[in-house]
C-alpha cells in the first residue's frame, strides 16, 4: 500500500478537484466546438452584418489540426449528409464535457446499461431500450433478440441457428445493403415482392419482419420553394404501418429501421406509437451523440433479450461494446435533442442554403437551385452545361475533395445542415472559384 502524508493528500486532491477538472474540460470543449475566428474579414457581400468567423482561419485550421499533425490525414468541410464513412456528425461542447467527466469515474456496466436504457425509453415512449454500438449493431441485436428470446442455450448458439424459427421476412422495397446485419445475427433473409407473396411467406419459421422508415418519403412539403421528389415506391411496397399491422395479426415481431431519418424529430416516437416491436436509430447523425452509438428500443421482453446478447455479456454482441463515456454522451445528446427548437434549427440550415445558392448565381453555365429535399429541409442542387463547363460530375467531386480547402458534397447536392457558421462562406467562395476558373480549364 502506498502511504502519503496529509499534505501530499491535500495537494493531490486539489490537483484533481472536480471543479478544476470541469472548468478545464469545459474550456477545452468550448474552444473546440466554437466557430473558428470571430472577424468579418473575407465575408462575402449580402451575408448580413452579424459577426462571423474568418474564412481564412477556417481554411488554416483545415490545414493544421489534430488529424494532419498526428496522421497526415486531411479533413474536409462537410457539405454533405451525416454519412458515417465521411466522419458522421459533430458533437456539441455539452456532450464532449459530459464524456470527459464520465471518464473520471468507474461504474458497473450492467447497471449503467439498464439505467441508460430506461432513460432513453422514457424519452421515446418505449417499454425499454438499450444503447448499441451504432445502428448496425442495433439491427444485429434486434434480430438476435427475436431469434433467442432469453433462452441461454440459444443465446450461446448464435450465430449458428439450429432451430426452425429463424427467418427474417423483408419486402423487396425495404431491402438495402445494411440488412446483412440480420444475417450476421444468424437469420435467413426471405424476400417477397407483392403484398400477397409477403403474407403467404409468413410461417412458423418467421422470426421477424424488417422494414425501413425511408419508404415513407413523399417529397411533399408545405413550402413555396421547389421540391425535389423522391422516386416513388411501387404501390405494392407496404408502408411501416401496414407491416406492423401484418406482424401483429401474425404474431411476428416487426423491427423498423429509421437509423438516419431525423428530421423529423417525431420519428423518435412515431413508429413505436404505430405499434412497432423494435425500432433502430443512430446515436450520432441527427441526435448529435457519439458516432459509435445507436439505440434499439421497443418491447420490454425483446430489449431484455437484446441486452443479454449484448456486451458486457460474453455473447454475440461482446465485440459491439459501448464505453461508459459514449453512453453518457448519447444520453446528454438525446436530452438536448428532445428539447431543441427543431423548426429554428431547420430554418438556419435553409437560410444558409438560400444564401449559398444566391452566391453562385451568375456563373456562366452553372445552375445552383435552392430546393427542399424529401426530409423537409433545403439543399443547393448543382448542375451545369458541359458545353460551357467541360467537366463530368464525378470529376468535379474528385477535384473539390482533393482541392484546398477540401469540400465534400453529396453528388450534385450541397447540404448545409452540418456547416458551422462561416463554413458556408468558405464553401461558396471555393465553389465560385472552382466553376469560374478551374472547371473550365480541363
Amino acid at each position: 500500500m502506498i502511504k502519503r502524508d496529509n499534505k501530499t493528500k491535500a495537494k493531490s486532491l486539489s490537483a484533481l478537484s472536480r471543479r478544476k477538472f470541469l472548468e478545464g474540460s469545459a474550456a477545452v470543449c468550448a474552444a473546440a466546438s466554437m466557430n473558428i475566428g470571430c472577424q468579418n474579414k473575407g465575408k462575402l457581400p449580402s451575408r448580413g452584418e452579424e459577426t462571423r468567423p474568418d474564412p481564412e482561419e477556417i481554411e488554416a485550421a483545415l490545414r493544421d489540426n489534430i488529424y494532419t499533425r498526428l496522421l497526415g490525414v486531411r479533413p474536409h468541410i462537410g457539405a454533405h449528409e451525416h454519412i458515417s464513412r465521411l466522419g458522421g456528425s459533430r458533437m456539441s461542447a455539452e456532450v464532449m464535457q459530459a464524456m470527459l467527466e464520465a471518464n473520471e469515474f468507474f461504474v458497473d456496466m450492467h447497471g449503467l446499461t439498464e439505467a441508460a436504457g430506461k432513460h432513453i425509453a422514457d424519452l421515446m415512449g418505449a417499454e425499454d431500450a438499450v444503447v448499441t454500438s451504432g445502428g448496425f449493431s442495433a439491427m444485429i441485436l434486434g434480430a438476435a433478440a427475436c431469434l433467442t428470446g432469453t433462452d441461454p442455450e440459444k443465446i450461446q448458439a448464435l450465430p449458428q441457428v439450429t432451430w426452425e424459427k429463424r427467418e427474417c421476412l423483408i419486402q423487396s422495397g425495404h431491402r438495402f445493403h445494411y440488412d446483412r446485419a440480420y444475417r450476421a445475427a444468424g437469420m435467413t433473409v426471405v424476400e417477397s415482392k407483392s403484398r400477397k407473396e409477403f403474407r403467404e411467406k409468413i410461417s412458423e419459421r418467421t422470426a421477424m419482419i424488417a422494414g425501413l422508415a425511408v419508404v415513407e418519403k413523399q417529397g411533399i412539403f408545405d413550402t413555396p420553394f421547389p421540391v425535389k421528389r423522391a422516386e416513388r415506391p411501387s404501390s405494392e411496397v407496404m408502408m411501416p404501418q401496414e407491416l406492423i399491422d401484418t406482424g401483429r395479426k401474425s404474431g411476428v415481431p416487426v423491427l423498423i429501421d429509421f437509423a438516419s431519418d431525423l428530421p423529423p424529430a417525431s420519428n423518435l416516437t412515431r413508429f413505436l406509437e404505430m405499434g412497432a416491436d423494435l425500432v433502430v436509430v443512430s446515436g450520432g447523425k441527427g441526435i448529435g451523440g457519439p458516432q459509435s452509438t445507436g439505440i434499439l428500443a421497443g418491447r420490454k421482453d425483446l430489449i431484455e433479450a437484446a441486452r443479454l446478447n449484448n456486451s458486457p455479456n460474453d455473447n454475440i454482441g461482446r465485440g459491439m461494446k459501448v464505453g461508459k463515456e459514449e453512453i453518457i454522451g448519447l444520453i446528454v445528446a438525446l436530452d438536448s435533442y428532445i428539447k431543441r427548437d427543431h423548426a429554428a434549427v431547420i430554418a438556419g440550415w435553409n437560410a444558409k442554403a438560400k444564401w449559398l445558392a444566391e452566391q453562385l448565381k451568375g456563373i456562366p453555365g452553372l445552375k445552383a437551385e435552392f430546393a427542399m429535399n424529401t426530409m423537409g429541409y433545403a439543399d443547393v442542387d448543382l448542375s451545369w452545361d458541359e458545353n460551357i463547363i467541360p467537366l463530368a460530375n464525378d470529376e468535379a467531386i474528385r477535384r473539390l475533395k482533393e482541392g484546398d480547402p477540401s469540400i465534400v458534397y453529396d453528388g450534385t447536392t450541397v447540404r448545409t445542415r452540418q456547416l458551422r457558421e462561416g463554413e458556408e462562406i468558405v464553401v461558396a467562395r471555393r465553389l465560385r472559384e472552382f466553376f469560374t476558373k478551374e472547371a473550365r480549364s480541363v
